[in-house]
């Protein structure tokens, strides 16, 4: 009869060849000196390199499973199929594959949860990135925290650790557009973060390019803040006050001077900037919109083009 473990770690992975072989290892050691049955749940995201292919050589010894999805669906969507496909009876902890994210601290972790937590999150204490990347990251997680409807913790990422109730609500909230921070946010229960210096990468540059960055802010915004809609009711309350404030102003000359402004100045300014509020209001709502298409579309989030599960048994 088969045995399930206690406990899940999901790692994403795209184009790591060269980090598997040393996480492997501390995944391996940990397993070694943890008092609990763990398994690794491996998702390749599309990889290019050999990635898969090492993990199919280091993990057969192991109880390890990969899931290598069709092509790359992006980082968000990969830790939802590791999600997915946990079957950790206790919980799953989600970890990067740079090794940014220390494995190791999910013994420490599952003790502050069985003081009753749902969520432990790694709150960064130190970041080994640029200057402009952490002033970036610092402005974000704040402004997003002064945006949102819901109190998602500032410097805060995807590294937690979650309990089986957790992943198994996550698992069942349908979104397409998904930002697993806010997510983990709204579902509430008792949570807490756990702070911790995180690492440089192992090996290799990061796959997360700025565009990768913004469209992850993006979501985090647009999916769990309804303040750019708020912005546009303030824009229009504005040029509304402005346009009254200058008519009224016209009307003045008029009855005093027996005058009003002449020129093309004032008229081409005064169309350049409702064009231009309008058009961003129209940006704005069509960002919603969009969101609202690929919703009902009712596509799957992922496809699983194989599953790998070593003979080890947790």
């Amino acid at each position: 009869m088969r045995t399930y473990p206690e406990y899940s770690i999901v790692i994403p992975l795209y184009n790591e060849e060269e980090n598997v072989p040393e996480l492997v290892n501390r995944l391996s050691r940990l397993v070694d000196e943890a008092p609990y049955a763990i398994e690794f749940v491996f998702v390749d995201d599309g990889s290019s390199d050999r990635t898969v292919e090492e993990l199919k050589n280091l993990v057969a010894t192991t109880a390890g499973r990969i899931v290598v999805l069709s092509r790359n669906f992006g980082h968000q969507t990969a830790v939802t199929a590791g999600l997915e496909h946990a079957r950790g009876a206790a919980g799953a902890l989600i970890i990067d594959g740079d090794l940014q994210d220390p494995p190791e601290l999910l013994l420490p972790m599952i003790e502050r949860m069985k003081e009753g937590y749902d969520v432990i999150y790694a709150v960064r204490r130190n970041r080994k990135e640029s200057i402009g990347k952490r002033a970036l990251y610092f402005i974000y997680y704040r402004l997003l925290k002064t945006m949102s409807d819901t109190m998602i913790p500032v410097d805060a990422g995807d590294f937690a650790l979650l309990s089986r109730r957790v992943v198994d609500i996550l698992n069942a909230m349908p979104e397409e557009s998904r930002f697993l921070r806010g997510m983990r946010a709204w579902v509430g229960f008792r949570q807490v973060g756990y702070e911790y210096d995180r690492s440089e990468r192992a090996h290799g540059e990061s796959k997360y390019t700025f565009r990768r960055l913004f469209k992850l802010a993006y979501d985090g915004i647009f999916n769990f803040s309804t303040a750019p809609v708020r912005l546009i009711r303030i824009l229009g309350g504005v040029s509304m006050a402005g346009a009254g404030l200058y008519l009224f102003s016209v009307l003045l000359k008029k009855l005093i001077y027996g005058t009003v402004p002449e020129g093309f100045t004032a008229l081409f300014a005064a169309i350049v900037l409702f064009s231009g509020v309008i058009l961003f209001s129209l940006s704005v709502l069509g960002e919603y919109i969009i969101r609202i298409f690929f919703e009902v579309k009712g596509r799957p989030k992922y496809i699983v083009s194989e599953l790998y599960e070593s003979d080890q048994r947790s």
